[in-house]
């Protein structure tokens, strides 16, 4: 599991929606939009996958969308 970066707490606790839905899914689910955003390689696209995870979240949407998963996480679920 990744730990939540301090950029994607601040983004979330400004907004009362995705922080809302962030709460409501699952541990492997916030798993997943961290390690998005982690995997990012440019400051640009970390702050626009950041971006997209509150405005994701603020859709209804449960999990990244079009991310294959995280690569770090075993193939038992854990």
């Amino acid at each position: 599991m990744h730990a939540l970066p301090r950029d994607l707490r601040t983004a979330l606790v400004a907004d009362d929606v995705a922080l809302t839905a962030w709460l409501d899914i699952t541990p492997l689910a916030r798993n997943e939009f961290i390690c998005w955003v982690e995997d990012a390689k440019k400051a640009e696209t970390r702050a626009r996958r950041i971006r997209r995870t509150c405005e994701e979240l603020d859709d209804g949407m449960r999990r990244p969308c079009c991310w294959p998963g995280c690569s770090h996480r075993e193939r038992t679920g854990r």
